[in-house]
C-alpha cells in the first residue's frame, strides 16, 4: 500500500519520486504522515533552542539545510538536501544554491545595519526562504522556523504564534496566511508581521 496524500491550498505537492524517500513504511495516510513529522519537529526544536546562535551561524546554507534535516531526517530520506525537481511554487532548482547565498548575506546585512525592525528581518527572511523554495517539502514549516529562531535567538523576543490564537477555524487562518505571503510578495510585509504575531 503506497502513500496516499490530498493537499490543501498553497501545499507543495510530492511527487513519485520523493515518495520514495518515505523512511517509515506503515506510514499511508496524510494523517499518520503529519503526526510523524511532528514529532520529528518537535526533537529539532529541542535542539535549536537548546543552542547559542549568532547571525553568522543561522544565515548559511549549512544551518539552514542541518535545520531542515533534523526536522524532518526521521521521516524522509532526503531531508535537508536540496530539491532536485521543479515544483508549483519556487525558483528554478538550479538557482536554489546561489539564491539562498544572497539572501543569507541580505540578512547579515540587515541584522548588522538594523537595516528594518527585528520582527521585518525576521519575517522577511522567512518570506524569502519560502519563496525560493529549497526542499522538496515542509518549506512553509522549516521558514516558520526559521523566522522563530531569528526573533528569538538574534534578538531576544517571543517566537511568533503564526496565527495560533485563532484555533476556532484553520482553514480562515490558513487563507489570512496565504493572503499575507501574496502581499509579501509585493513588499508589503506589515500583513504578514500582523499574522506571525496572531
Amino acid at each position: 500500500m503506497g502513500l496516499d496524500l490530498d493537499y490543501i491550498d498553497g501545499q507543495t505537492p510530492i511527487n513519485e519520486d520523493e515518495k520514495e524517500g518515505l523512511l517509515i513504511e506503515t506510514i499511508t495516510t496524510k494523517g499518520e504522515l503529519d503526526e510523524f513529522e511532528q514529532q520529528n519537529i518537535e526533537e529539532a526544536l529541542q535542539w535549536v533552542f537548546g543552542k547559542k546562535l549568532k547571525g553568522k551561524d543561522v544565515f548559511t546554507e549549512r544551518f539552514i539545510c542541518n535545520l531542515h534535516k533534523r526536522m524532518y531526517g526521521n521521516v524522509w530520506a532526503w531531508a535537508g538536501e536540496f530539491r532536485k525537481t521543479d515544483k508549483n511554487i519556487g525558483i528554478d532548482k538550479f538557482q536554489i544554491p546561489v539564491a539562498l547565498k544572497i539572501l543569507c548575506d541580505d540578512a547579515l546585512f540587515w541584522v548588522e545595519n538594523e537595516t528594518y525592525p527585528p520582527e521585518e528581518i525576521a519575517i522577511r527572511f522567512k518570506h524569502r526562504i519560502v519563496s525560493i523554495h529549497c526542499f522538496p517539502n515542509g518549506n512553509g514549516r522549516h521558514s516558520r522556523l526559521m523566522g522563530d529562531i531569528i526573533i528569538e535567538k538574534l534578538f531576544g523576543q517571543e517566537p511568533f504564534s503564526w496565527g495560533t490564537t485563532n484555533i476556532t477555524n484553520a482553514n480562515e487562518t490558513r487563507l489570512a496566511y496565504l493572503q499575507a505571503l501574496k502581499q509579501a510578495d509585493q513588499d508589503a510585509y506589515q500583513p504578514l508581521i500582523d499574522f506571525a504575531r496572531s
